[in-house]
């Protein structure tokens, strides 16, 4: 009895241990458990490690490229769809579903012919009713509406995909990236693209295979890439984190999760994001444009890209990337810890003949940020710190998001540390043009806004060097840095990874792929 006791709980203790076993009823006459040895419970064997590239997607979400959500639906959207343009690591619209354009001579019509032979991964023909189809639901988009602003009307004719705009806009083609689907297959969980991959679930699970109908030939990649299911964002992070996916997409200013990571390679791709402060003309100091430019001194860009941001980000001086052939380079100054106090003296009247010089009056400035970000927090009390000297007093402002867009909506700031997605024509008159979306300070300029107008209508360096002049000496605004987002794969697993934002995994055919063993 004593012996069938012990069996029985051995027997329980291994049950509790490894839930998922099932164990056989024991035959007392073939029992080998003694009193002197104690069960052995066998250690789970961990999950076999993937030897395929792999890449996190979130099954119960579309893929719809103007629909999905941000991160990993997006990386594997890159190798299904394809847009009209690509914008390459300059932002630069190469062409790729369109051959040619034609821009009529007031700048309002845009032509846009498609390239010839291109077909969906079903082998249906590509056609211009697919783009106007697409386009016209990313007009109505969140993610893409912005760059619809500015257009009138959407028609298709002869074959050719046309655009009317309401004032001219000399690089429109940068906005229409936007990747098109098949008309009709919008509703589908995974719409058919015309990339060099295409979507399939076989025995082995859901994956992208190459796609035998890719209209540009030539090397892809691998001809299988594995999908992994993930529920959600933090879910494809975990799932990185196991090895059980190879790339990671992450923008380490704002997501603490895979800003934990460790043991990965990096490459960062520069965005259209940019970092501001921002100037409330109605504040008495500020009014002053003199005063606005003076503040710019005491910014040192390159310390907040690099320590504060951790080096996922590039400093700016003005609206525009600095890897833009448009953004006029030469007319940087450089930061000097001394420059700031200068230009603040310099603002001061000169005394009379004889007399002592007048104190200054003393000038007290809020600067407002978002207490959700803790980066931007960091960065609103060092460039508070950075701003406070001689007569002028700076003290950051941190509410909840709520009260934060509150107090931008009622003017409720002298200063605000703002963050704006830019679309790639580098139109910023949500910004600084009177009455803008975003011109929270309210500043309003008609040379300003005719600069704006010139630039959009004729982008190039001289005009952008004519718009960034005019920002310079008016300084509505302040801008910090462009953000990067950061690709992650396994340290030591992955070679020649050069992403650009909307192209992850671009050169995927001359990445170099050593599987653990």
């Amino acid at each position: 009895m004593k012996k069938l006791l012990l069996l029985a709980l051995a027997l329980t203790l291994c049950l509790a241990l490894t839930a998922c076993w099932e164990v056989e009823p024991a035959d007392d006459a073939e029992d080998f458990w003694t009193y002197e040895t104690e069960p052995e419970t066998p250690e789970p064997e961990p999950a076999a490690k993937p030897a395929v590239l792999t890449l996190p997607y979130l099954s119960s979400q579309t893929l719809d490229p103007v629909a999905c959500s941000d991160g990993a639906q997006q990386v594997v959207g890159s190798l299904i769809y394809e847009g009209l343009f690509a914008l390459d690591e300059r932002f630069e619209p190469q062409a790729v579903l369109c051959s040619s354009y034609t821009r009529s001579a007031n700048g309002l019509t845009y032509t846009f012919t498609l390239r010839d032979g291109v077909t969906f991964s079903d082998g249906a023909a590509f056609t211009a009713s697919d783009v106007l189809a697409t386009y016209r639901r990313a007009q109505a988009s969140e993610r893409y509406a912005a760059r619809f602003a500015n257009v009138a009307a959407m028609r298709v004719s002869r074959g050719a995909f046309i655009v009317t705009l309401k004032q001219a806009d000399s690089a429109l083609p940068a906005l229409f990236d936007i990747p098109v689907v098949k008309s009709g297959t919008e509703k589908n969980a995974v719409p058919l693209g015309t990339g060099p991959y295409l979507f399939l679930a076989d025995a082995d699970g859901p994956c992208l295979v190459r796609n035998d109908n890719w209209w540009h030939g030539g090397e892809t990649g691998p001809e299988r890439i594995s999908l992994a299911s993930a529920k959600d964002a933090d879910t494809a992070v975990y799932l990185f984190s196991a090895e059980n996916a190879h790339l990671l997409t992450a923008d380490f200013l704002s997501e603490t999760a895979a800003a934990s990571l460790g043991g990965v390679d990096t490459a960062d791709a520069l965005t259209t994001t940019m970092l501001f402060l921002g100037c409330n003309v109605k504040t008495p100091a500020l009014k002053d444009s003199a005063f606005r430019a003076a503040l710019g001194a005491a910014l040192d860009r390159d310390a907040v890209a690099t320590t504060l941001l951790a080096g996922h980000a590039v400093a700016a001086q003005f609206p525009l990337p600095p890897v833009s052939p448009l953004y006029p380079g030469n007319a940087e100054t450089a930061y000097e810890s001394s420059a700031y106090e200068t230009a603040l003296n310099a603002l001061l009247p000169p005394a009379a003949e004889g007399a002592e010089p007048a104190l200054p009056a003393p000038v007290a400035l809020t600067l407002l940020a978002n207490a959700e970000n803790d980066f931007k927090v960091a960065i609103a009390e060092h460039l508070a710190q950075q701003l406070t000297a001689s007569y002028v007093t700076v003290t950051p402002l941190v509410l909840p998001w709520a009260d934060y867009l509150a107090a931008l909506e009622h003017g409720e700031f002298d200063l605000w540390l703002g963050e704006v997605r830019l679309t790639a024509d580098w139109d910023v008159t949500s910004l600084v043009g009177s009455g803008g979306a975003l011109n929270y300070g309210g500043y309003a300029d008609a040379a300003t806004d005719a600069a704006l107008k010139a630039f959009l209508a004729d982008e190039k360096e001289a005009t952008a060097a004519a718009l960034c002049a005019q920002l310079a000496e008016e300084t509505p605004i302040l801008p910090l840095v462009f953000k990067s987002v950061s690709v992650l794969t396994p340290e030591g697993m992955i070679g020649g990874v050069s992403p650009t934002m909307t192209q992850p995994l671009r050169g995927l055919a001359q990445w170099t792929i050593r599987f653990p063993e």
